[in-house]
């Protein structure tokens, strides 16, 4: 079904945005993702339930995970983590953002993450992350991805 929407989309609107149009696309995806973990940073791993699309079309596949779970599945482990960290600071080291139209677009990168449980133990790892983010009436959301941990 995502394959379907995104093969849609992208190939009967991709060719009728102008340059400014993707570059207006890649700017707010990029500022939503920048935000994104902002808000975890500030408020912890629950403030990604914002950021992610609650749909029946919502999958994702967690660093460790050889299948994707669902919304319920990711707003469980959340809410089941939270409170295990003190913080949670990741940061991008590359982004790349493809405007698929003006409702979708790609995203790969690499980030880094430096995490500190409540007993003050610092857990460090690289990560990379591609996903697929859509245009919803109150902003950019999380649709579909996988996030897993690279050597560095």
């Amino acid at each position: 079904m995502i394959f379907f929407l995104v093969t849609a989309f992208s190939c009967e609107q991709s060719k009728t945005m102008t340059i400014d149009e993707k570059i207006e696309v890649g700017n707010s995806v990029r500022e939503t993702l920048s935000n994104y973990y902002n808000d975890i940073r500030v408020s912890g791993l629950t403030a990604e339930f914002k950021y992610l699309d609650n749909s029946k079309e919502f999958f994702w596949t967690p660093p460790g995970y050889s299948t994707s779970i669902s919304y319920d599945s990711v707003v469980a482990i959340l809410n089941q983590n939270a409170p295990l960290y003190q913080s949670i600071d990741n940061r991008w080291d590359t982004l790349r953002i493809t405007a698929l139209n003006k409702e979708l677009a790609t995203y790969t990168g690499r980030l880094h993450s430096v995490m500190t449980d409540t007993a003050g133990q610092i857990s460090k790892v690289t990560l990379v992350e591609t996903g697929l983010m859509i245009k919803r009436q109150d902003g950019w959301k999380l649709l579909c991805g996988q996030t897993s941990t690279t050597s560095d």
